[in-house]
């Protein structure tokens, strides 16, 4: 059974992903399905987080060994975590079988202001300067998704609130996180795995087009869904494990 490592982005844990591994279990019924936690989230909230990808990667590494999975991984990742999974995928050839990278970016493929669009700067200085947990919350889920009426919104910040009161991102691990990103920069040569890049059309936290200019620089495949936001498992898991199948279903018939 193969296994696939699921990575989050920035202040998010293995809860963020919903239903998600469940539908992606689903469409690849043979398949080990794992989620683990970056240094400074979820179960790890205590933990320092790293200053850089690369870090991330080791603490990665060596997280799986000491659950007794062996390599090698496919890896699907969201974001800060598609940044994880190129620099893994280049450190270590041997252990990657295939990367699927969903609304990531990275230099020198996108610039700044694309990675994190300008127009969310002001709000999101003001809550890493003053923001308490319940406005936090609220800013994430307004720039990462798009999905549910009022109701269901209002069930998801419920959630999200209780993660954070259980497992609380602190701000100077908000900002470990936040540098870490910014200082990544993609390596000179495609990772030497297969890749998938999907995108949302309706992300309103990265530019859509960071994941076409990687995609066509790599020339890998890539999907778009039209209307989905940052967060597309959140926004509809299904398409993307069934985006994830066709693509597995395409590679083995080559």
């Amino acid at each position: 059974m193969s296994s696939w490592i699921l990575l989050r982005g920035l202040m998010r844990e293995q809860r963020h992903w919903g239903r998600f591994p469940g539908e992606l279990a689903e469409a690849l019924p043979d398949v080990d399905i794992i989620t683990p936690d970056l240094p400074g989230n979820g179960q790890r909230h205590a933990m320092r987080s790293p200053t850089t990808v690369a870090q991330m990667v080791e603490f990665c590494r060596a997280d799986l060994r000491a659950r007794g999975v062996p390599a090698p991984y496919a890896l699907l990742a969201l974001s800060l975590g598609g940044m994880v999974a190129v620099e893994w995928a280049s450190r270590y050839p041997q252990e990657i079988t295939r990367c699927v990278l969903i609304n990531t970016s990275m230099r020198p493929y996108s610039r700044f202001h694309q990675r994190l669009r300008w127009q969310n700067y002001p709000s999101i200085l003001q809550q890493l300067a003053n923001g308490g947990i319940e406005n936090q919350e609220r800013l994430i889920l307004r720039l990462t998704s798009r999905t549910g009426d009022a109701g269901q919104r209002a069930g998801l910040l419920a959630r999200w609130l209780d993660y954070q009161r259980e497992f609380p991102v602190t701000r100077a691990n908000a900002l470990r996180q936040l540098w870490s990103a910014a200082r990544f920069r993609a390596p000179a040569r495609k990772p030497a795995v297969p890749l998938l890049v999907l995108s949302s059309a309706g992300d309103q936290l990265v530019d859509p087009r960071c994941s076409a200019r990687l995609a066509q620089a790599w020339q890998a495949p890539h999907a778009v869904h039209p209307d989905a936001g940052h967060d597309l498992p959140l926004d509809d898991g299904p398409w993307v494990a069934r985006e994830v199948a066709k693509w597995l279903a395409s590679t083995k018939a080559r």
